[in-house]
């Protein structure tokens, strides 16, 4: 994958990067995500925020600080973050249709294609999913997937 046009990225991958307790995947997450934010190409949407907010704040999950966790939402709303509205809807209802997806799958891949994005970097989805010709569906955490550019890949285990 290269990178391009903006990547959206899927709540997962932001929890990563706060989460202490998976070192290799929050290493991968944070790489991404200081590419994404200093080259202006990281995209994200409304639903991604909830999301991650109800995740970062819940007590058997990061338990972070409200505070914390407000401030991440506070920096992530610079990502242009796309909203959701009947037009974002019905990109959903049709994805979902068209590719028997769940409704929050839509969602994520209306909001990415909305963004002009042409991959998603996401844990949950399917990994190397092409939707329509144009969104791949990329799990950065797989030791097949790409590095951000610039990031030199730790080698494999043997």
């Amino acid at each position: 994958m290269t990178v391009e046009k903006p990547v959206f990225i899927d709540t997962n991958v932001l929890l990563y990067a706060r989460d202490l307790r998976d070192p290799a995947k929050r290493a991968i997450a944070v790489a991404w995500l200081r590419h994404l934010a200093a080259t202006g190409q990281g995209r994200i949407s409304t639903q991604v925020l909830v999301e991650f907010y109800a995740a970062a704040t819940h007590p058997q999950k990061l338990a972070l600080p409200t505070a914390q966790a407000r401030a991440g939402v506070e920096a992530l709303s610079h990502w242009r973050p796309v909203a959701s509205d009947l037009t974002l809807w019905r990109e959903a209802w049709c994805l979902a249709d068209s590719h028997s997806l769940s409704w929050w799958d839509s969602m994520i891949l209306a909001a990415a294609r909305q963004a002009g994005c042409r991959a998603i970097l996401s844990e949950d989805l399917q990994d190397g999913l092409l939707v329509d010709g144009v969104l791949a569906v990329v799990n950065p955490f797989t030791p097949a997937a790409p590095s951000p550019p610039g990031v030199t890949p730790a080698p494999q285990p043997r």
